[in-house]
């Protein structure tokens, strides 16, 4: 080779080494403003925008609170009329308003929720002092009552990393590090989020004392999750590859996170992404969890059909990847980045 040839090689190398760095970053770069966009863009423009209020009482009282609620506050509410207290009630431990109004001649009651999420009780107890100032009688019920540890229920919006770190962590080291069959990751991930939610539950609720609702049913609630994120990535992660896993990283921590609403709901944040987020593992392992906690586990019939849905997904994906690479029963194989085939062998094969 002459110096002319080697010469050109290095510069070609260093080219292509140049080319590696500028690439990587700007390919985090993206990444952070991305990851900005997602998580500042629901926070920012989150806040009470036509939440959904239960009112009952006398049509007369009715009209009059709604046309008072439409002048001062306006888009604020969005109210919807029932027949009874007891209805205004359910609608609320169902998940379908965040506060109630029971107005009657002799006063007014308003229900509140904490549990749904700490912005809902102020909001209402603002409106309460208002109606007072105006003479009115007024008193409160509290439906969903937080613990004294934990009174803004944090513990719930504490779960939101734990959850998907949880999930995608172990999915990938079952993908990345263990040699074995597609049954046995699956097994081992669903073991995983068996024990985890049992784990994460019993510190939250009896170290913490930020749980006090039913211990098995928060705890199945978590490790729904758990399972259902585990199961997006293997089935992803088996069926694609590499690049299974890459997106479906990108769709539980820049989707499926920001859009959770883990503090105050789904309704705090701006619509339709508020909904959006419910059909997501983690907006709906919250949703699942303040049920089970602050709710005696009403209103999450939506929430456990999503996590079923998104963990069955993921299986049938995992399945499929198996069968086509032909893996079920004896190692799983998966592309590695150069483009080559990177083989992951079971223990008992030989080489």
């Amino acid at each position: 080779m002459t110096a002319a040839q080697v010469t050109g090689s290095t510069s070609r190398s260093e080219a292509t080494r140049a080319g590696k760095l500028v690439a990587i970053v700007l390919a985090f770069t993206t990444v952070v403003a991305l990851g900005v966009l997602a998580f500042a863009g629901p926070a920012v423009n989150s806040g009470a925008a036509d939440l959904p209020l239960a009112v009952s009482g006398p049509s007369r009282l009715v009209e009059a609170f709604s046309s008072t609620l439409e002048s001062e506050g306006p888009d604020t509410f969005e109210v919807t009329v029932f027949a009874s207290p007891d209805e205004t009630a359910d609608a609320i431990r169902d998940g379908d308003a965040v506060g109630g109004i029971v107005l009657d001649p002799s006063g007014v009651t308003i229900q509140t929720a904490a549990g749904a999420g700490s912005a809902y009780p102020s909001l209402l107890r603002e409106m309460g002092s208002q109606i007072e100032s105006s003479g009115q009688r007024v008193t409160f019920s509290e439906l969903a009552p937080t613990t004294r540890e934990d009174p803004r229920s944090v513990g719930v919006t504490a779960l939101g990393l734990p959850l998907v770190f949880g999930g995608m962590g172990s999915a990938a080291a079952l993908l990345l590090a263990y040699r074995g069959s597609v049954r046995s990751r699956v097994g081992a991930a669903l073991t995983l989020a068996v024990l985890s939610g049992l784990v994460a539950t019993a510190i939250l609720q009896w170290g913490f004392g930020a749980f006090d609702g039913s211990y098995w049913l928060t705890a199945a609630a978590v490790s729904a999750g758990i399972a259902a994120i585990s199961c997006t990535v293997l089935g992803l992660g088996t069926f694609l590859g590499y690049p299974g896993v890459l997106v479906a990283a990108l769709l539980m921590l820049f989707v499926a996170n920001p859009l959770a609403g883990l503090v105050n709901g789904p309704d705090w944040l701006p619509q339709p992404w508020g909904d959006v987020g419910q059909l997501l593992p983690v907006g709906a392992t919250g949703s699942a969890v303040r049920s089970a906690v602050y709710f005696d586990g009403e209103g999450a019939t939506a929430a456990w059909l999503v996590l079923a849905g998104w963990g069955a997904a993921g299986l049938l994906l995992a399945g499929v990847g198996a069968v086509r690479s032909g893996s079920a029963g004896r190692c799983e194989r998966l592309p590695s980045m150069s483009g080559r085939r990177l083989v992951l062998r079971h223990p008992n094969t030989t080489s």
